[in-house]
């Protein structure tokens, strides 16, 4: 009896242990989830973009245990959300509700530098092709360069799906990155005496300029690239809630509780593309890698472009501004005001460099929505 309950309890114990992920974790699934803790880190520890990043590690980590049963239920739903593309839209459409456009408006000649800073974005999709990347991996790429990590996994999961754990990590973490890689680029490309430069105050822009900005660059964006009238026409509703004075309860809570709400799903479920298996081979060292030649390409563009703008205005205007056409709002204008008041404590370089800043964010679609227009039938 005593024999047969033993036995018994033994054959309990190994098929638990057969069961448990204890069994079947792999390496891969080891590195995968050291990598998780890393990001969580960096995350919590150093605060580099912890609303993104917190999730997205914390995703990494749960997608490397075996025997998850993600394939159903809620996680399953929240990873079909990004492949649907649900997300990404109803996240611009936060961002709309937070982003004032008007130092855009009052300055339009800034958008040239929100255009200029998609130059990266080129230049790493040229090189991902000489890597040996096909042409619609090779613009998901370089889309990294935008440092717009909701276009990033728009793109992707339309022209190359199979990438989207490496180039939405590559995105959010060099977004996250921006305070470290910005400011070497600048000073390289700038001198003193331009970083110097106080700017005068921008003109009041009208709430009647601000109601129509959101609904013609709609019009005009949309009809020019359809594939990308979903986030610009959600980023513009957004910023439409925030202007009109009529939609208050609308705008608070797509500036609130949905965009938090669709970050955490985003997040969450970009994380969960990284499983070890899809994560760790050399194609993803070579997508971070364009990632940061994309990002650095894109930030030294803009800069220079504000050096041109700068000798033609009799320097009026200060180059540091040009970095924020990266997009990655509102954290690439403060990067610009921060090195400017280093060169000069009493410069406030914030509110012109949000005018390049929102141009990115548009300047990014646009590149995004020409990408799709010219590769997507590939």
């Amino acid at each position: 009896m005593e024999a047969d309950f033993l036995n018994s309890f033994s054959v309990a114990l190994h098929s638990v242990w057969v069961n448990s992920g204890y069994s079947a974790i792999t390496i891969n699934n080891l590195i995968m989830i050291v990598v998780g803790m890393v990001l969580l880190y960096l995350a919590i520890g150093k605060g580099f973009e912890p609303l993104l990043l917190a999730p997205i590690a914390f995703g990494c980590i749960l997608a490397n245990f075996p025997y998850n049963g993600f394939n159903e239920g809620v996680m399953h739903a929240i990873s079909e959300g990004i492949k649907m593309e649900i997300f990404p839209p109803l996240i611009f459409l936060g961002v709309g509700a937070m982003t004032d456009f008007g130092p855009l408006i009052a300055a339009p000649n800034t958008l040239l530098m929100g255009a200029a800073a998609q130059f990266g974005v080129f230049v790493a999709l040229y090189g991902a092709m000489m890597l040996g990347f096909t042409v619609p991996q090779a613009a998901s790429i370089g889309i990294i360069g935008g440092a717009d990590g909701p276009t990033a996994i728009y793109l992707t999961t339309k022209l190359a799906p199979e990438l989207l754990g490496a180039v939405a990590v590559a995105a959010y973490s060099y977004m996250s990155l921006v305070p470290l890689i910005q400011p070497p680029v600048m000073r390289l490309l700038t001198t003193k005496k331009e970083r110097e430069t106080k700017m005068s105050q921008l003109r009041n822009v009208s709430r009647f300029e601000k109601i129509v900005f959101p609904i013609v660059a709609t019009i005009v964006i949309s009809l020019l690239l359809p594939p990308i009238s979903s986030l610009i026409g959600m980023l513009m509703l957004g910023n439409l809630f925030r202007e009109s004075g009529v939609t208050d309860r609308l705008s608070d809570t797509a500036q609130n509780a949905l965009i938090n709400t669709v970050t955490i799903f985003l997040a969450l479920g970009t994380g969960l593309t990284m499983s070890g298996n899809d994560f760790l081979k050399v194609a993803t060292l070579e997508i971070i890698f364009l990632g940061l030649v994309a990002f650095i390409f894109g930030t030294a563009a803009g800069v220079l472009l504000g050096k041109v703008m700068y000798y033609c205005t009799g320097g009026k205007v200060n180059p540091l501004i040009g970095s924020a056409g990266v997009s990655a709002v509102p954290m690439a204008a403060r990067v610009s005001q921060i090195e400017g008041q280093k060169a000069n404590p009493s410069n406030y370089l914030l509110m012109h460099a949000m005018g390049p800043n929102v141009a990115g964010v548009i300047g990014t679609a646009v590149a995004a929505g020409t990408m799709l227009a010219m590769f997507g039938a590939h």
